[in-house]
């Protein structure tokens, strides 16, 4: 069972693609990259997939962004206060129980 229920645009060879799918038997949303090209067509393995039973958290952390978070964030990065990467002292933390719910697209 696959349903696809949209895609955004990345660039101009490769499609952001959100669906509905049933894989090895556990049902879950799959938000992958799709990529059109002369060497390739298809999936590629950058992406994510929420199982089922994750979903409502995963809807939960979306629904909790606003607008004004992403501003917040642009303005920040712009002015260096805040970057993505920890300090070259600090070991990267653990990945979050979130994080670890979602499965891995290497697999997939």
């Amino acid at each position: 069972m696959e349903k696809d229920l949209g895609k955004i645009k990345k660039n101009d060879t490769t499609d952001i693609v959100v669906r509905i799918d049933d894989f090895g038997g556990r049902k879950g949303l799959t938000i992958r990259e799709f990529v059109k090209s002369e060497r390739y067509t298809g999936f590629t393995k950058s992406g994510v997939r929420i199982l089922s039973e994750n979903f409502d958290k995963f809807k939960e952390m979306v629904n909790s962004v606003s607008k004004d978070d992403f501003e917040g964030a642009e303005s920040e990065n712009k002015m260096g206060e805040k970057g993505s990467k920890a300090p070259k002292d600090q070991k990267p933390s653990k990945k979050s129980e979130e994080s670890e719910e979602m499965e891995n697209l290497d697999d997939y």
